[in-house]
C-alpha cells in the first residue's frame, strides 16, 4: 500500500520559520505531481504550493516569496519552507501527491497524508 508521511508542524511564533517534509512509500511506479493544501478551523481546504515531476511551481498568492516548495524525487520527498510566518497561516496542513502504484494497471491516482498542524501565534 502506498503511503504519505508529513512531519515538521508545530508552534511558532509569528515571523519564524518551519519546514515540512512528506514522504511517499511503498510499491510506486512514478510519482507525479506533489503538493500541498491547508485547510483553517471553518474553511475549506486550499492549494498552498504544488511542484511537478519536471520542478515546475506553483503557489498560492498568499504565500508567495515567503514559502518555497521542492522535492526529492530519489526520495519521493516533498518539502515546504514556510518563512515569515503569520497567525493567518495557522491550519491543518495536508500533502498530496499524483502518483502512480506498481501494479498490473499503472493508473495515476491521488493519495493525501493524514495532516500535520501549523500553528503561528502573533
Amino acid at each position: 500500500q502506498v503511503q504519505l508521511v508529513e512531519s515538521g508542524g508545530g508552534l511558532v511564533q509569528a515571523g519564524g520559520s518551519l519546514r515540512l517534509s512528506c514522504a511517499a512509500s511503498g510499491r510506486i511506479f512514478s510519482v507525479n505531481a506533489m503538493g500541498w493544501y491547508r485547510q483553517a478551523p471553518g474553511k475549506q481546504r486550499e492549494l498552498v504550493a504544488r511542484i511537478n515531476s519536471g520542478g515546475s511551481t506553483n503557489y498560492a498568492d498568499s504565500v508567495k516569496g515567503r514559502f518555497t516548495i521542492s522535492r526529492d524525487n530519489a526520495k519521493n520527498t516533498v518539502y515546504l519552507q514556510m518563512n515569515s510566518l503569520k497567525p493567518e497561516d495557522t491550519a491543518v496542513y495536508y500533502c498530496n501527491a499524483d502518483l502512480i502504484p506498481a501494479g498490473p494497471y499503472l493508473r495515476s491516482t491521488a493519495y493525501w497524508g493524514q495532516g500535520t498542524q501549523v500553528t503561528v501565534s502573533s
